[in-house]
């Protein structure tokens, strides 16, 4: 179960480097992805599971309500974008999609602090 969990940290902090490094960039390219196919949506279902394995997988780490949050967030996030009403995710990812370079990179900035904080209470790197 750690391996799992220090997987979704490493997502984490590949996305967050990513947004940190080259926003616009990152933001372009989801767009076209969005433009092209709304299919790739269905890939929250990844995160659904992946939230499940947070909630699941962290009852024994540190911080724990910091994962037990922000599990139910991505299932929460996951379960809206899979399942929700097309208007309301339409206005939602709208919304997202238009936000200025330094949002994004403070989202970088977060998911690269919950990747250290993650792997930290794994204990790989250091100790709690």
């Amino acid at each position: 179960m750690k391996y799992v969990l220090a997987a979704i940290a490493g997502i984490w902090m590949a996305d967050g480097l990513a947004l940190l490094v080259a926003p616009r960039y990152v933001m372009d390219r989801v767009r076209e992805v969005l433009a092209l196919s709304s299919a790739v949506l269905r890939w929250e279902g990844v995160a659904v599971g992946l939230g499940f394995v947070l909630l699941l997988g962290a009852g024994g780490l540190p911080y724990h309500f910091l994962w037990t949050a922000t599990g139910c967030a991505m299932v929460l996030k996951g379960l809206f974008l899979a399942v929700g009403p097309e208007r309301w995710k339409k206005g939602v990812l709208d919304w997202c999609l238009q936000r200025e370079d330094v949002d994004y990179r403070f989202w970088g900035l977060g998911l690269c602090t919950w990747a250290l904080l993650l792997l930290k209470a794994l204990g790989w790197l250091g100790s709690v």
